[in-house]
């Protein structure tokens, strides 16, 4: 059974609040660890709060992006409007997208979860399209019956 599909996309923006990871880019469990730091103080200080009370939608999106040769992190949601706690706007290009779904019991083991798959697995099979960089990003989707689901966006090009 295929884990993922490939999907076109209008562009669209994000409003991030971000953190730089300092882990080398092989170190898993140094970079798990700065996303979960990250998270846990955004959601204790408000932060996050402030970003998903702006947003277009419920979507609560977990993205990775190299900027300035420098790998970052950020929350963010769809939206409109500013806030200035926030510390960039995302631009995802308009295109076709690897899509890979799944759920877990936290915002966490899903971005995890969906992360391994689509880098440790999907994109090494995949053969007509290849990720070229630019903005990923894990996106909760919503809730039922307790479990969360979401679904990891990569944009790729065709081979």
């Amino acid at each position: 059974m295929k884990n993922y599909t490939v999907v076109a996309k209008d562009s669209f923006t994000v409003l991030g609040i971000g953190t730089e990871l300092r882990s080398d880019y092989t170190d898993y469990a140094g970079i798990t660890k700065e996303k979960a730091d990250f998270w846990e103080s955004i959601k204790q200080d408000g932060r996050l709060e402030t970003l998903k009370a702006v947003a277009t939608n419920n979507y609560i999106f977990a993205v990775n992006e190299a900027v300035n040769n420098k790998m970052m992190h950020y929350a963010g949601v769809m939206t409109e409007a500013s806030v200035p706690e926030a510390s960039r706007l995302i631009q995802f290009p308009k295109g076709e997208y690897l899509v890979v779904k799944g759920e877990a019991q936290t915002a966490e083991e899903l971005s995890n979860k969906l992360t391994g798959i689509a880098f440790g697995q999907v994109l090494s099979e995949v053969k007509d399209v290849a990720y070229v960089g630019g903005p990923n990003a894990t996106v909760e989707m919503g809730q039922q019956n307790g479990i969360l689901f979401g679904e990891m966006w990569i944009p790729v090009v065709r081979k």
